[in-house]
């Protein structure tokens, strides 16, 4: 099943993220608090790859993740991606995937890890807000509502709203994607695949 992932990302400063906290904690409810680690695959060439994929070691199992832009969706403020969603079961269901994209010229390109802690907001439930740290880059704030095509305005104008409710300062969005972000930045992580030791580095 296709789903649409509108959302939005704030980078945010380390002195604002505790009263940031506190008012989110005012119009949205705590669901989960942990640690994602997420190994991407991308052919390699000059410059930033145009074509990724993501494997999540999961328990018990492997989330492979890819996404498109829906640009003619976008506003200044808000993005949408078309997400696609698989799971494989065991290290050897991988093992084969990865054969075959290395065939195709994929190789192991960037590892993120990101520390999370997960809001509902209460008046639409299927609107998450969370404060995010990914390691090399530090605090954002980001809010998702996956949904259809049909449902993405709405979508666009709920995020647009709460982040008005939350005084967010709009300069501070900032949805170039983690990947990119590392990237430009010259750090890629250690190239080990799904080493879920990874899980209780510190940030």
């Amino acid at each position: 099943m296709v789903w649409l992932e509108v959302e939005t990302k704030i980078k945010l400063n380390d002195s604002q993220v505790s009263k940031l906290r506190k008012r989110i904690k005012e119009i949205a409810v705590f669901e989960k608090r942990g640690t994602k680690v997420d190994d991407y695959f991308a052919i390699q060439k000059n410059g930033y790859p145009r074509k990724a994929f993501r494997i999540r070691a999961m328990k018990g199992s492997f989330e492979v993740t890819f996404k498109k832009w829906i640009t003619e969706l976008w506003t200044p403020e808000v993005v949408v991606k078309q997400e696609f969603e698989f799971e494989l079961n065991g290290k050897e269901e991988v093992e084969n995937l990865l054969a075959l994209f290395k065939d195709l010229g994929f190789s192991e390109w960037v590892k993120k890890i990101k520390r999370n802690e997960t809001y509902k907001y209460k008046k639409n439930k299927k609107l998450s807000i969370e404060i995010n740290k990914v390691k090399h880059l530090g605090y954002f704030m980001e809010m998702e509502y996956l949904c259809k095509e049909p449902e993405s305005k709405y979508a666009i104008k709920l995020i647009t709203d709460v982040l008005k409710e939350l005084e967010i300062d709009f300069d501070q969005i900032d949805n170039t994607g983690y990947t990119k972000m590392l990237w430009y930045k010259g750090t890629r992580g250690k190239q080990k695949f799904i080493d879920v030791k990874h899980e209780k580095t510190a940030l």
